[in-house]
C-alpha cells in the first residue's frame, strides 16, 4: 500500500481532563489497514512496543534495517507449510549429504559487533561447507549461500535482495504466490540477478549452480507445485 488512503480529521477533538479516560477521542478511529508507516517518537513507547513483542514471541519475524525496526506480516499457514518442506528437502540433500547446514530463519548480518543495528531473517538458509560466512552463535556474520524467499502481501522480501547481495548470498530463490512464480537469482559482480523464472504456465526447470538442485512449478490440483529434483536424478520433492 503506497499512501494513507483515509485522511483523518481531528476538528475539536477534546483534550486533558476533557476526555474521560480510556476513551478514544472522537475523530480518532484509526483504520490500520489504511496505515503503512508508523513513526515512534517515544523512547517509552518504543520500550513498551519491543517489550511486548519478546515476551509475547511475535518478534521472531522481525528484522532490523539500519537502525530501522520492521515488523513483518506473520506468515499464513502456505506460507509456513512451504517453508516446512523445503526444510525436510534441504535436509536431506544439503545436511544428511554432509554439504552443509540448514536454518529455517536465523539472523543474518553484515556486521560482528552491535549485529542487532542490521539484520534480515530468511525464510530459508543454506550453508555450505566452504561458505564464507561466520556462526557467530547470535547471528552469521556474511549471507547464506543459498536463500529462499517466500512472498507474502505486503512484506518487504523482495527489498531485502540488495542487502543479501551486499552481505555474499551466492543464490536467493523469491517463490511468489499472488501470481503464482519461482525467480532463482545469482550473485554476479556484486549484484543478485535474474538466471530463471518458472511459472504453471511456463513451467521451466531452474537450476541451482551451487546446490544439487532445480526447481520448478508443476500443476496442482488446488495450487501449483514446486517441483525440486536432485542432479541424481532419483530423488525427486513435490511441496
Amino acid at each position: 500500500m503506497d499512501q494513507v488512503t483515509e485522511r483523518i480529521e481531528l476538528g475539536d477533538v477534546p483534550q486533558g481532563d476533557d476526555l474521560p479516560l480510556g476513551q478514544t477521542p472522537p475523530g480518532r478511529e484509526f483504520d490500520s489497514g489504511s496505515i503503512r508507516a508508523l513513526t515512534v517518537l517515544s523512547p517509552s513507547t518504543v520500550e513498551q512496543i519491543l517489550s511486548e513483542r519478546v515476551e509475547s514471541g511475535a518478534c521472531r519475524w522481525d528484522e532490523v534495517w539500519d537502525g530501522v525496526y520492521v515488523v513483518m506480516p506473520d506468515p499464513n499457514d502456505l506460507h509456513q507449510e512451504i517453508v516446512t518442506y523445503l526444510i525436510m528437502v534441504f535436509s536431506f540433500a544439503i545436511k544428511v549429504a554432509g554439504l552443509g547446514e540448514v536454518r529455517a530463519g536465523g539472523n543474518v548480518s553484515d556486521r560482528e559487533d552491535d549485529w542487532t543495528h542490521n539484520f534480515r531473517v530468511p525464510d530459508v538458509a543454506v550453508y555450505l561447507r566452504e561458505t564464507a560466512a561466520r556462526n557467530l552463535g547470535t547471528h552469521w556474520l556474511g549471507g547464506p549461500d543459498f536463500v529462499v524467499e517466500v512472498i507474502s502481501p505486503q512484506d518487504w522480501s523482495q527489498k531485502k535482495r540488495e542487502f543479501y547481495a551486499k552481505v555474499g548470498t551466492r543464490e536467493l530463490l523469491y517463490i511468489d504466490r499472488a501470481p503464482w512464480s519461482l525467480e532463482l537469482l545469482r550473485l554476479q559482480e556484486g549484484e543478485l540477478v535474474s538466471v530463471g523464472i518458472s511459472t504453471p504456465e511456463r513451467p521451466e526447470p531452474i537450476a541451482s549452480a551451487i546446490l544439487p538442485l532445480t526447481f520448478r512449478l508443476v500443476a496442482g490440483e488446488e495450487r501449483p507445485r514446486i517441483e525440486v529434483v536432485h542432479s541424481d536424478g532419483v530423488q525427486r520433492w513435490t511441496i
